[in-house]
């Protein structure tokens, strides 16, 4: 059996993601302009396989690759989104530029899956997906996962990982003495474990799954905002298989995957004054004659959601939003840890008390039909959410091995 090592060294992955990784040192107009090619050729060679394409919009970097396609590179693609899972400015923004809202997933019984639905089902998104998923396979154990779950414990693998013995497979020993309790009688180990699932199927079954349905339905595959400084599991793809992949079950093309956050946020005030300039009345008049918004919808007088307040820079010249930084469904607690209060739950108890109280404390049901939500996950971790200690509250704040966990 050809072992992780052996195909990665086969198909040259190194030196691909070296490659890449040099790409991302280059200056923001170097990357504007690459990302501008890649995007067109992506297009090109879409259009001789006869295959349509879409942009999968979501949050700010998202929004932005979808005007900078539109505007700068002169790709029509729709845009295509669980819009119902965002923020309400986010939702306003692409009521504005004409998205295409996808429904989620429906359950057997007929209804659709909604978030609490999908938490009290499977558990909570928290931590990372990667991280989640690693902690539900050790909550669901099988034959099938013991080498997984073994490697998960231990970081040692088996002859498909190369027989590693401190491999990125084991979870950091901070979430290990949290969650790595379901091993303790095989491995002998004395770990703790929660009562509360975690899981990484949100996002599945609320958003990718029903949007991947909607690109066969039309025979479209799709643009993604991804960049490969966030970190995360995609990170390795992205840098060994570049920004366009054509695989067998698999068609994506990641244009800012070169990009940091400094230049998706001076891309984003590039297509802010476009959108003040003359854009807004653009899409505004389009979307009237289309039948697509009503007379009375009024459009947002800038593309940067105001769930991010505005982008402005530090006095070392450094972008930044200031309010969140990232956004997701309301309840997804992916990366809540590494959040400096107010965090995101702290910013929803400002914006909308009554559904902060709902996921706090009643968005699931434990086996003795009592409430419990959000308060008991992040106690559990280590986070504070009580809006009283804001300031005052430690718990949160980044930790050293948080900025390494994210480290590419």
């Amino acid at each position: 059996m050809e072992s992780v090592q052996e195909r990665m060294e086969r198909i040259g992955a190194y030196e691909k993601i070296a490659s890449f990784m040099q790409k991302e040192k280059q200056p923001y107009e170097y990357k504007r302009k690459y990302a501008q090619i890649r995007a067109e050729e992506f297009a090109s060679e879409c259009d001789g396989r006869l295959l349509n394409y879409h942009v999968s919009v979501g949050g700010l970097d998202s929004i932005i690759l979808y005007l900078f396609l539109h505007e700068v590179c002169g790709i029509d693609a729709p845009g295509v989104s669980a819009s119902t899972l965002e923020d309400k400015s986010i939702q306003r923004v692409h009521k504005a530029l004409g998205i295409i809202n996808v429904p989620p997933l429906k359950r057997d019984d007929g209804t659709y899956w909604t978030k609490p639905k999908v938490i009290q089902e499977f558990g909570f998104p928290v931590i990372s997906k990667e991280v989640a998923a690693k902690i539900e396979l050790l909550q669901n154990p099988s034959e099938k996962n013991k080498t997984v779950r073994h490697a998960i414990i231990t970081g040692e693998t088996g002859e498909y990982g190369g027989w590693q013995k401190n491999s990125k497979m084991q979870l950091k020993q901070r979430w290990l003495k949290l969650f790595g309790g379901y091993e303790n009688e095989n491995e002998g180990c004395d770990y703790q474990k929660p009562d509360f699932l975690v899981s990484s199927k949100c996002c599945y079954y609320l958003k990718e799954k029903n949007c991947d349905d909607w690109g066969k339905e039309h025979n479209s595959v799709p643009y993604l905002g991804l960049m490969a400084s966030e970190g995360g599991r995609r990170a390795k793809s992205l840098r060994m298989n570049g920004c366009n992949y054509f695989g067998a079950s698999t068609i994506r093309s990641a244009p800012f995957a070169i990009f940091h956050r400094q230049d998706i946020l001076k891309l984003a005030l590039e297509m802010d004054e476009l959108w003040k300039a003359g854009l807004k009345e653009k899409y505004h008049e389009k979307l009237l004659r289309d039948g697509k918004l009503s007379e009375s919808f009024e459009m947002p007088d800038s593309i940067i959601p105001e769930i991010y307040g505005a982008i402005e820079k530090k006095p070392d010249g450094t972008l930044y939003t200031t309010k969140a930084q990232r956004t997701g469904c309301s309840m997804c607690g992916f990366g809540i840890h590494m959040e400096k209060r107010p965090h995101r739950f702290d910013l929803l108890y400002e914006s909308n008390q009554k559904e902060w109280d709902y996921l706090m404390f009643h968005m699931c049901k434990d086996a003795d039909g009592n409430d419990y939500g959000w308060a008991k996950v992040l106690d559990y971790i280590g986070v504070g959410w009580d809006p009283s200690t804001i300031g005052g509250n430690c718990k949160g704040q980044m930790r050293l091995e948080d900025f390494l966990e994210v480290m590419p």
